[in-house]
């Protein structure tokens, strides 16, 4: 039997059983447009980087950011306010200073 029977009987079995009646999106269609809009050269490493949930640096201080001003939007207490902005300044900043050194090493 060659492999690629062996993995379409799989996948056979895998459907009858029921086994991907609950995946996210099902019955949506794939939307490929940021995959094509990549360029041909960068696609791979970036779906290996994502597949491994790999997040750029810039990405995680942005989230990071976010969740400091959801938490300080539910903040009442004023000392844990003036340390949430304190971080917030600070996270923005690196953020800043990062995006600045990417663009002037391109």
């Amino acid at each position: 039997m060659s492999i690629e029977r062996f993995v379409e009987e799989q996948v056979r079995r895998a459907m009858e059983r029921g086994e991907f009646d609950d995946l996210p999106g099902r019955g949506k269609p794939v939307n490929l447009e940021a995959y094509f809009n990549t360029p041909a050269d960068l696609r791979m490493g970036y779906s290996i980087l994502k597949n491994n949930n790999f997040v750029p640096g810039e990405v995680q201080l942005l989230k990071e950011v976010e969740a400091l001003r959801e938490e300080l939007a539910g903040c009442t207490d004023e000392r844990r306010r003036q340390q949430l902005h304190k971080s917030i300044k600070e996270k923005t900043l690196n953020f800043t200073v990062l995006m600045e050194k990417q663009r002037r090493t391109k």
